[in-house]
Protein backbone atom coordinates (compact mmCIF):
# COMPACT_ATOMS: atom_id res chain seq x y z
CA UNK A 1 0.00 0.00 0.00
CA UNK A 2 1.33 3.62 -0.52
CA UNK A 3 1.92 6.05 1.93
CA UNK A 4 0.16 9.17 1.28
CA UNK A 5 1.89 12.11 2.81
CA UNK A 6 0.66 16.09 1.86
CA UNK A 7 3.41 16.55 -0.70
CA UNK A 8 1.68 18.96 -2.77
CA UNK A 9 1.61 21.76 0.19
CA UNK A 10 5.00 20.77 1.36
CA UNK A 11 6.63 21.21 -1.71
CA UNK A 12 5.03 25.07 -1.75
CA UNK A 13 7.10 25.81 1.81
CA UNK A 14 10.58 24.33 -0.08
CA UNK A 15 12.71 24.95 -2.66
CA UNK A 16 13.79 21.37 -3.17
CA UNK A 17 11.87 17.68 -3.46
CA UNK A 18 13.86 15.77 -0.97
CA UNK A 19 13.69 18.65 1.84
CA UNK A 20 9.90 18.51 0.87
CA UNK A 21 9.91 15.14 1.84
CA UNK A 22 11.97 15.26 4.54
CA UNK A 23 9.58 17.71 6.28
CA UNK A 24 6.64 15.38 5.28
CA UNK A 25 8.12 12.19 6.67
CA UNK A 26 9.58 14.09 9.80
CA UNK A 27 5.64 15.94 10.60
CA UNK A 28 3.81 12.69 10.31
CA UNK A 29 6.02 11.30 12.91
CA UNK A 30 5.44 14.33 15.30
CA UNK A 31 1.74 13.94 14.67
CA UNK A 32 1.69 10.38 15.37
CA UNK A 33 0.40 9.34 12.07
CA UNK A 34 3.90 7.54 11.77
CA UNK A 35 4.04 5.51 14.82
CA UNK A 36 6.59 3.68 16.41
CA UNK A 37 7.79 0.19 14.92
CA UNK A 38 6.01 1.55 11.28
CA UNK A 39 8.25 0.11 8.41
CA UNK A 40 8.63 3.45 5.65
CA UNK A 41 8.18 1.92 1.88
CA UNK A 42 11.23 1.37 0.30
CA UNK A 43 13.42 3.92 -1.82
CA UNK A 44 12.35 2.29 -5.07
CA UNK A 45 8.92 2.88 -4.28
CA UNK A 46 9.09 6.41 -2.48
CA UNK A 47 10.69 7.16 -5.67
CA UNK A 48 8.25 6.00 -7.92
CA UNK A 49 5.39 7.18 -5.83
CA UNK A 50 6.64 10.60 -5.75
CA UNK A 51 8.64 10.87 -9.04
CA UNK A 52 12.00 11.29 -7.05
CA UNK A 53 15.40 9.73 -7.50
CA UNK A 54 16.16 6.61 -5.71
CA UNK A 55 19.50 8.72 -4.40
CA UNK A 56 17.24 12.12 -3.14
CA UNK A 57 14.88 9.34 -0.85
CA UNK A 58 18.10 7.46 0.38
CA UNK A 59 19.20 10.80 1.02
CA UNK A 60 16.02 11.94 2.85
CA UNK A 61 16.11 8.54 4.99
CA UNK A 62 19.77 9.40 5.81
CA UNK A 63 18.75 13.04 6.97
CA UNK A 64 15.55 11.12 9.63
CA UNK A 65 18.39 8.45 10.89
CA UNK A 66 21.01 11.24 11.48
CA UNK A 67 18.20 13.06 13.16
CA UNK A 68 16.96 9.66 15.47
CA UNK A 69 13.58 9.48 13.89
CA UNK A 70 14.30 6.80 11.72
CA UNK A 71 16.37 3.08 12.31
CA UNK A 72 17.89 0.79 9.26
CA UNK A 73 18.10 -2.70 9.86
CA UNK A 74 19.94 -4.68 6.82
CA UNK A 75 17.83 -7.32 4.78
CA UNK A 76 14.58 -5.90 6.63
CA UNK A 77 14.21 -1.97 5.96
CA UNK A 78 13.88 0.91 7.39
CA UNK A 79 11.35 1.56 10.52
CA UNK A 80 10.34 4.88 12.92
CA UNK A 81 12.33 4.79 15.70
CA UNK A 82 10.17 3.03 18.61
CA UNK A 83 11.74 4.71 21.19
CA UNK A 84 11.53 8.17 20.04
CA UNK A 85 8.43 10.04 21.67
CA UNK A 86 7.58 13.45 21.16
CA UNK A 87 4.66 15.63 22.10
CA UNK A 88 2.12 16.33 18.93
CA UNK A 89 2.64 19.31 17.43
CA UNK A 90 -0.08 21.77 18.57
CA UNK A 91 -2.92 22.18 16.58
CA UNK A 92 -5.21 24.98 16.14
CA UNK A 93 -8.58 23.33 15.76
CA UNK A 94 -11.13 26.11 13.97
CA UNK A 95 -13.93 27.09 16.00
CA UNK A 96 -17.12 26.17 14.18
CA UNK A 97 -20.13 28.59 14.03
CA UNK A 98 -23.24 26.13 14.85
CA UNK A 99 -26.58 27.70 13.44
CA UNK A 100 -28.95 28.06 16.45
CA UNK A 101 -30.88 24.62 15.75
CA UNK A 102 -27.32 22.94 16.37
CA UNK A 103 -26.05 24.93 19.24
CA UNK A 104 -29.72 24.03 21.26
CA UNK A 105 -29.29 20.22 19.85
CA UNK A 106 -25.54 20.24 21.15
CA UNK A 107 -26.65 21.15 24.47
CA UNK A 108 -29.57 18.56 24.91
CA UNK A 109 -28.64 15.17 27.43
CA UNK A 110 -30.31 13.13 25.21
CA UNK A 111 -28.09 10.49 26.55
CA UNK A 112 -30.65 10.13 29.35
CA UNK A 113 -33.51 8.94 27.10
CA UNK A 114 -31.24 6.04 25.55
CA UNK A 115 -29.07 5.11 28.48
CA UNK A 116 -28.05 1.47 28.87
CA UNK A 117 -30.29 -0.38 32.13
CA UNK A 118 -27.83 -4.17 31.14
CA UNK A 119 -25.78 -5.42 33.57
CA UNK A 120 -23.76 -7.53 33.63
CA UNK A 121 -24.24 -8.89 36.90
CA UNK A 122 -26.96 -11.87 36.06
CA UNK A 123 -28.44 -11.68 39.77
CA UNK A 124 -29.78 -8.06 39.18
CA UNK A 125 -33.37 -8.48 39.43
CA UNK A 126 -34.25 -5.45 36.58
CA UNK A 127 -37.63 -3.48 36.63
CA UNK A 128 -37.26 -1.54 34.10
CA UNK A 129 -39.32 -1.95 30.96
CA UNK A 130 -37.14 -4.06 28.13
CA UNK A 131 -37.65 -4.55 24.65
CA UNK A 132 -40.00 -7.72 24.11
CA UNK A 133 -37.97 -11.00 24.86
CA UNK A 134 -36.78 -12.67 21.41
CA UNK A 135 -39.25 -16.31 23.05
CA UNK A 136 -42.14 -14.26 22.96
CA UNK A 137 -42.06 -13.45 19.12
CA UNK A 138 -43.36 -15.69 16.22
CA UNK A 139 -39.90 -16.24 14.31
CA UNK A 140 -41.26 -18.54 12.13
CA UNK A 141 -44.08 -17.17 10.89
CA UNK A 142 -41.79 -13.74 10.48
CA UNK A 143 -39.19 -15.85 8.37
CA UNK A 144 -42.02 -17.06 6.12
CA UNK A 145 -43.20 -13.53 5.33
CA UNK A 146 -39.66 -12.74 5.15
CA UNK A 147 -39.03 -15.70 2.95
CA UNK A 148 -42.40 -14.88 0.56
CA UNK A 149 -41.24 -11.48 0.03
CA UNK A 150 -37.83 -11.91 -0.89
CA UNK A 151 -39.28 -14.19 -3.38
CA UNK A 152 -41.15 -11.27 -4.80
CA UNK A 153 -39.56 -7.99 -6.71
CA UNK A 154 -38.95 -6.64 -3.46
CA UNK A 155 -36.58 -4.27 -4.59
CA UNK A 156 -38.64 -1.95 -6.25
CA UNK A 157 -38.04 1.38 -4.27
CA UNK A 158 -41.37 3.53 -3.06
CA UNK A 159 -41.00 7.45 -2.16
CA UNK A 160 -39.91 8.89 1.34
CA UNK A 161 -44.02 7.85 2.98
CA UNK A 162 -42.61 4.27 2.79
CA UNK A 163 -43.92 1.19 1.21
CA UNK A 164 -47.55 0.74 -0.02
CA UNK A 165 -48.05 -2.28 1.39
CA UNK A 166 -47.62 -1.90 4.90
CA UNK A 167 -49.37 1.61 5.42
CA UNK A 168 -52.20 -0.27 3.55
CA UNK A 169 -52.12 -2.92 6.15
CA UNK A 170 -51.63 -0.28 8.83
CA UNK A 171 -54.91 1.96 8.17
CA UNK A 172 -56.69 -1.45 8.18
CA UNK A 173 -55.50 -2.50 11.32
CA UNK A 174 -56.11 1.12 12.85
CA UNK A 175 -59.77 0.80 11.07
CA UNK A 176 -60.29 -2.73 13.36
CA UNK A 177 -58.34 -1.88 16.31
CA UNK A 178 -58.82 1.79 16.91
CA UNK A 179 -61.86 3.12 14.99
CA UNK A 180 -59.52 5.41 12.82
CA UNK A 181 -60.83 5.70 9.53
CA UNK A 182 -57.51 6.65 8.10
CA UNK A 183 -56.64 6.44 4.10
CA UNK A 184 -53.18 5.00 3.66
CA UNK A 185 -52.26 8.21 1.66
CA UNK A 186 -52.34 9.85 5.24
CA UNK A 187 -49.87 7.14 6.58
CA UNK A 188 -46.01 8.42 6.85
CA UNK A 189 -43.60 5.66 8.07
CA UNK A 190 -40.61 6.44 10.44
CA UNK A 191 -37.10 4.88 12.01
CA UNK A 192 -38.96 4.72 15.26
CA UNK A 193 -42.51 7.21 16.38
CA UNK A 194 -39.54 9.40 17.96
CA UNK A 195 -38.26 10.70 13.92
CA UNK A 196 -41.82 11.46 13.19
CA UNK A 197 -42.57 13.25 16.41
CA UNK A 198 -39.15 15.35 15.79
CA UNK A 199 -39.66 16.34 12.18
CA UNK A 200 -43.48 17.39 13.45
CA UNK A 201 -41.64 19.44 16.10
CA UNK A 202 -40.00 21.18 13.07
CA UNK A 203 -42.78 21.44 11.02
CA UNK A 204 -44.96 22.75 13.59
CA UNK A 205 -43.26 24.88 16.09
CA UNK A 206 -41.57 28.31 15.44
CA UNK A 207 -38.54 29.78 17.29
CA UNK A 208 -40.07 31.06 21.03
CA UNK A 209 -43.42 29.67 20.49
CA UNK A 210 -44.67 27.92 23.34
CA UNK A 211 -45.71 23.89 22.94
CA UNK A 212 -47.81 22.38 25.40
CA UNK A 213 -45.86 19.28 27.19
CA UNK A 214 -47.27 16.43 29.12
CA UNK A 215 -45.97 17.09 32.99
CA UNK A 216 -44.73 14.13 33.73
CA UNK A 217 -44.27 13.04 30.27
CA UNK A 218 -41.73 11.14 27.80
CA UNK A 219 -38.26 13.31 27.71
CA UNK A 220 -37.88 12.51 23.76
CA UNK A 221 -40.29 14.99 22.90
CA UNK A 222 -39.11 17.49 25.33
CA UNK A 223 -35.93 17.53 23.29
CA UNK A 224 -37.39 18.13 19.82
CA UNK A 225 -39.40 20.82 20.79
CA UNK A 226 -36.37 22.37 22.71
CA UNK A 227 -34.32 21.43 19.73
CA UNK A 228 -36.75 23.25 17.85
CA UNK A 229 -36.47 26.65 19.73
CA UNK A 230 -39.77 26.24 21.43
CA UNK A 231 -40.93 26.84 24.75
CA UNK A 232 -41.73 24.40 26.97
CA UNK A 233 -45.09 24.94 28.84
CA UNK A 234 -45.88 22.13 31.53
CA UNK A 235 -49.12 20.96 31.29
CA UNK A 236 -50.04 19.06 34.80
CA UNK A 237 -51.67 15.22 35.16
CA UNK A 238 -53.43 14.21 37.48
CA UNK A 239 -54.89 10.43 37.69
CA UNK A 240 -57.49 11.06 34.85
CA UNK A 241 -54.66 12.38 32.62
CA UNK A 242 -53.80 15.80 31.48
CA UNK A 243 -55.83 18.76 32.88
CA UNK A 244 -57.11 20.95 29.84
CA UNK A 245 -56.43 24.37 30.20
CA UNK A 246 -56.62 27.67 27.50
CA UNK A 247 -53.14 27.75 26.93
CA UNK A 248 -51.48 30.14 24.99
CA UNK A 249 -49.92 27.66 22.50
CA UNK A 250 -50.49 26.50 18.86
CA UNK A 251 -49.08 22.82 19.52
CA UNK A 252 -49.96 19.80 22.16
CA UNK A 253 -48.08 16.89 22.86
CA UNK A 254 -50.23 14.29 24.48
CA UNK A 255 -50.65 10.35 25.45
CA UNK A 256 -54.53 10.13 25.91
CA UNK A 257 -54.75 6.65 26.04
CA UNK A 258 -52.58 5.77 28.47
CA UNK A 259 -50.40 8.90 29.59
CA UNK A 260 -47.18 8.38 30.17
CA UNK A 261 -45.79 7.73 32.50
CA UNK A 262 -48.53 7.40 34.94
CA UNK A 263 -50.58 5.43 32.85
CA UNK A 264 -53.95 7.12 33.58
CA UNK A 265 -56.31 7.32 30.66
CA UNK A 266 -58.11 10.56 29.73
CA UNK A 267 -61.84 10.39 29.84
CA UNK A 268 -63.80 11.71 27.30
CA UNK A 269 -64.66 14.71 28.68
CA UNK A 270 -61.34 15.93 28.38
CA UNK A 271 -60.71 14.69 25.18
CA UNK A 272 -63.32 16.97 23.89
CA UNK A 273 -62.10 19.59 25.65
CA UNK A 274 -58.79 19.42 23.82
CA UNK A 275 -60.53 19.32 21.14
CA UNK A 276 -61.98 22.17 21.78
CA UNK A 277 -59.52 24.09 22.96
CA UNK A 278 -57.37 23.09 19.36
CA UNK A 279 -60.54 24.50 17.52
CA UNK A 280 -60.33 27.55 19.52
CA UNK A 281 -56.41 28.60 18.99
CA UNK A 282 -56.40 27.13 15.88
CA UNK A 283 -53.92 24.53 17.44
CA UNK A 284 -52.65 21.21 16.36
CA UNK A 285 -52.32 17.90 18.80
CA UNK A 286 -50.26 15.21 18.29
CA UNK A 287 -51.92 12.47 19.88
CA UNK A 288 -48.90 10.10 21.23
CA UNK A 289 -50.15 5.87 21.32
CA UNK A 290 -47.10 4.88 22.52
CA UNK A 291 -47.75 1.16 23.70
CA UNK A 292 -51.96 0.76 24.20
CA UNK A 293 -51.49 -2.40 21.63
CA UNK A 294 -51.33 -4.39 24.97
CA UNK A 295 -54.86 -4.06 26.67
CA UNK A 296 -55.84 -6.34 29.75
CA UNK A 297 -59.11 -4.36 31.08
CA UNK A 298 -61.41 -1.66 30.83
CA UNK A 299 -63.41 -0.30 27.92
CA UNK A 300 -60.88 1.75 25.40
CA UNK A 301 -62.12 4.91 24.75
CA UNK A 302 -62.07 6.17 21.23
CA UNK A 303 -58.44 7.87 20.04
CA UNK A 304 -58.72 11.74 19.77
CA UNK A 305 -58.13 11.14 16.32
CA UNK A 306 -61.76 9.43 15.77
CA UNK A 307 -63.06 12.47 17.84
CA UNK A 308 -61.66 14.84 15.66
CA UNK A 309 -63.71 16.54 12.93
CA UNK A 310 -61.35 19.50 11.67
CA UNK A 311 -58.38 17.70 11.06
CA UNK A 312 -56.43 19.02 13.94
CA UNK A 313 -55.02 15.63 15.56
CA UNK A 314 -51.79 14.08 14.21
CA UNK A 315 -51.92 9.90 15.80
CA UNK A 316 -48.49 9.07 15.94
CA UNK A 317 -47.77 4.85 16.71
CA UNK A 318 -44.88 2.50 16.88
CA UNK A 319 -44.29 -1.21 16.38
CA UNK A 320 -41.13 -0.81 18.78
CA UNK A 321 -42.62 -2.92 21.43
CA UNK A 322 -44.45 -5.20 19.32
CA UNK A 323 -41.76 -6.59 17.10
CA UNK A 324 -38.31 -7.77 17.53
CA UNK A 325 -35.65 -5.52 18.85
CA UNK A 326 -33.99 -4.59 16.25
CA UNK A 327 -37.02 -3.60 14.28
CA UNK A 328 -37.57 0.05 14.64
CA UNK A 329 -40.60 1.46 13.00
CA UNK A 330 -42.97 4.34 13.52
CA UNK A 331 -45.91 5.79 12.09
CA UNK A 332 -47.94 8.94 11.90
CA UNK A 333 -51.72 9.54 10.84
CA UNK A 334 -51.50 12.74 9.34
CA UNK A 335 -54.46 15.36 8.32
CA UNK A 336 -54.05 15.69 4.68
CA UNK A 337 -52.70 19.39 4.48
CA UNK A 338 -49.89 18.11 6.14
CA UNK A 339 -48.74 15.10 4.24
CA UNK A 340 -46.72 17.04 1.52
CA UNK A 341 -44.53 18.91 4.04
CA UNK A 342 -43.91 16.16 6.35
CA UNK A 343 -43.21 14.63 3.19
CA UNK A 344 -40.54 17.01 1.97
CA UNK A 345 -39.31 17.26 5.08
CA UNK A 346 -38.45 13.21 5.69
CA UNK A 347 -37.12 13.08 2.72
CA UNK A 348 -34.30 15.43 3.02
CA UNK A 349 -33.14 12.65 5.61
CA UNK A 350 -34.25 9.58 3.98
CA UNK A 351 -35.56 10.17 0.34
CA UNK A 352 -35.83 6.16 0.16
CA UNK A 353 -37.08 4.19 2.86
CA UNK A 354 -35.03 2.20 4.82
CA UNK A 355 -35.19 -1.37 5.40
CA UNK A 356 -37.69 -1.87 2.99
CA UNK A 357 -37.29 -5.87 2.71
CA UNK A 358 -38.73 -5.82 6.57
CA UNK A 359 -41.44 -3.01 5.93
CA UNK A 360 -43.00 -5.13 3.11
CA UNK A 361 -42.46 -8.25 5.24
CA UNK A 362 -44.51 -6.52 8.47
CA UNK A 363 -47.09 -5.72 5.70
CA UNK A 364 -47.35 -9.43 4.57
CA UNK A 365 -47.12 -10.32 8.23
CA UNK A 366 -49.80 -8.37 9.07
CA UNK A 367 -52.57 -9.27 6.10
CA UNK A 368 -52.07 -13.08 6.70
CA UNK A 369 -52.88 -12.10 10.35
CA UNK A 370 -49.90 -13.22 12.03
CA UNK A 371 -49.57 -9.81 13.53
CA UNK A 372 -53.10 -9.60 15.70
CA UNK A 373 -52.65 -13.42 16.83
CA UNK A 374 -49.01 -12.03 17.74
CA UNK A 375 -50.59 -9.27 19.54
CA UNK A 376 -53.19 -11.57 21.51
CA UNK A 377 -50.66 -14.11 22.67
CA UNK A 378 -48.67 -10.97 24.48
CA UNK A 379 -51.77 -9.36 25.68
CA UNK A 380 -52.28 -12.58 27.84
CA UNK A 381 -49.22 -13.40 28.87
CA UNK A 382 -48.77 -9.47 29.69
CA UNK A 383 -51.81 -9.36 31.66
CA UNK A 384 -51.26 -12.21 33.75
CA UNK A 385 -47.58 -10.72 34.12
CA UNK A 386 -49.34 -7.44 35.09
CA UNK A 387 -52.08 -8.87 37.69
CA UNK A 388 -49.63 -10.98 39.11
CA UNK A 389 -46.83 -8.39 39.98
CA UNK A 390 -49.72 -5.71 41.28
CA UNK A 391 -51.30 -8.84 43.50
CA UNK A 392 -47.58 -9.37 44.90
CA UNK A 393 -47.08 -5.61 45.79
CA UNK A 394 -50.22 -4.94 47.23
CA UNK A 395 -49.53 -7.96 49.69
CA UNK A 396 -45.68 -7.66 49.88
CA UNK A 397 -45.04 -3.98 49.94
CA UNK A 398 -47.87 -2.06 50.73
CA UNK A 399 -46.81 0.68 52.37
CA UNK A 400 -44.15 1.67 50.11
CA UNK A 401 -45.91 2.67 46.97
CA UNK A 402 -49.00 3.40 45.81
CA UNK A 403 -49.57 2.15 42.59
CA UNK A 404 -51.69 3.07 39.30
CA UNK A 405 -51.93 0.01 37.43
CA UNK A 406 -54.04 1.11 35.05
CA UNK A 407 -55.53 -1.55 32.29
CA UNK A 408 -52.95 -1.62 29.80
CA UNK A 409 -48.95 -0.96 29.19
CA UNK A 410 -45.91 -2.41 29.62
CA UNK A 411 -45.28 -0.74 32.97
CA UNK A 412 -46.86 0.28 36.49
CA UNK A 413 -46.69 3.95 37.78
CA UNK A 414 -46.24 4.01 41.60
CA UNK A 415 -46.11 6.90 43.50
CA UNK A 416 -43.48 7.14 46.59
CA UNK A 417 -45.57 7.05 50.10
CA UNK A 418 -42.17 8.72 52.14
CA UNK A 419 -40.21 11.51 52.23
CA UNK A 420 -37.53 12.13 49.20
CA UNK A 421 -34.63 11.74 51.53
CA UNK A 422 -36.00 8.09 52.48
CA UNK A 423 -36.70 7.50 48.70
CA UNK A 424 -33.11 7.80 48.01
CA UNK A 425 -31.80 5.47 50.63
CA UNK A 426 -34.38 2.81 49.79
CA UNK A 427 -33.50 3.09 45.94
CA UNK A 428 -29.29 3.09 47.11
CA UNK A 429 -30.49 -0.09 49.28
CA UNK A 430 -32.67 -1.94 46.65
CA UNK A 431 -29.71 -1.95 44.44
CA UNK A 432 -27.46 -3.40 47.41
CA UNK A 433 -29.71 -6.23 47.53
CA UNK A 434 -30.29 -6.80 43.29
CA UNK A 435 -32.74 -5.12 42.06
CA UNK A 436 -33.52 -2.21 40.07
CA UNK A 437 -36.34 -0.13 38.59
CA UNK A 438 -36.53 3.32 37.00
CA UNK A 439 -36.77 6.32 38.96
CA UNK A 440 -39.89 8.61 37.71
CA UNK A 441 -37.89 12.02 38.56
CA UNK A 442 -36.15 11.80 34.47
CA UNK A 443 -39.83 12.36 33.13
CA UNK A 444 -41.42 15.11 35.08
CA UNK A 445 -40.49 18.71 33.59
CA UNK A 446 -40.74 20.26 37.26
CA UNK A 447 -39.42 18.14 40.09
CA UNK A 448 -42.56 16.45 42.04
CA UNK A 449 -43.08 14.17 44.43
CA UNK A 450 -40.70 10.79 44.12
CA UNK A 451 -41.86 8.10 41.87
CA UNK A 452 -41.14 5.08 40.22
CA UNK A 453 -41.43 2.98 37.12
CA UNK A 454 -41.78 -0.90 37.04
CA UNK A 455 -41.26 -2.77 33.91
CA UNK A 456 -42.71 -6.36 34.12
CA UNK A 457 -43.66 -7.79 30.62
CA UNK A 458 -39.83 -9.54 30.68
CA UNK A 459 -39.41 -11.06 33.56
CA UNK A 460 -40.99 -14.63 34.73
CA UNK A 461 -43.07 -15.13 37.90
CA UNK A 462 -40.33 -16.53 39.84
CA UNK A 463 -38.23 -13.48 39.21
CA UNK A 464 -41.18 -10.55 39.87
CA UNK A 465 -41.78 -12.49 43.08
CA UNK A 466 -37.98 -12.68 43.99
CA UNK A 467 -37.58 -9.32 42.72
CA UNK A 468 -40.29 -8.01 45.05
CA UNK A 469 -39.16 -9.81 47.95
CA UNK A 470 -35.61 -7.61 47.66
CA UNK A 471 -37.86 -4.81 47.21
CA UNK A 472 -39.78 -5.45 50.43
CA UNK A 473 -35.75 -6.17 52.27
CA UNK A 474 -34.62 -2.61 51.37
CA UNK A 475 -37.60 -1.28 52.56
CA UNK A 476 -36.97 -2.84 55.61
CA UNK A 477 -33.58 -1.96 55.84
CA UNK A 478 -34.22 1.84 54.27
CA UNK A 479 -37.20 2.73 56.84
CA UNK A 480 -34.92 1.42 60.02
CA UNK A 481 -32.55 3.42 59.04
CA UNK A 482 -34.98 6.49 59.03
CA UNK A 483 -36.26 5.76 62.95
Amino acid sequence: MELWLPMNSYEHQHRYKYTALYHALRDAIHAGTLVGGTRLPSTRELARQYDMSRGSVAQVYDMLLADGYVEAHRGRGTFVTGSFTTEKQAEQEAVIDLSPWGERVSRLDTQKVAESVHDQNQDVIDFHVHRMPADHFPEAEWKSALAAVHRSDWREQSGAAGDPELREAIASHLRWTRGIQADASQIVLFSGSMQGITLLAQLLIREGSSAILENPGYPGIAHAVSSCGGRIVPANVDSQGIIPQDWEAQTLFVTPTRQFPTGAVLGLDRRQALLAWASKRNAVIIEDDYDSEFRWGGRPIEPLKVLDREQRVIYVGSFTQTMIASFRLGYAVLPPSLVQPLLAAKALYEPVPPALLEQRALAKFMSRGGYLRHLRRLTRLYGERHAFFVQEMQCQLPEAFTMQPGDAGLHIYATWNGCPDSYISFKTVALEEGVRFRDAVRYQLIPGHPAACFGFAHLEKEEITEGIRRLRLAWEKSTFSFR
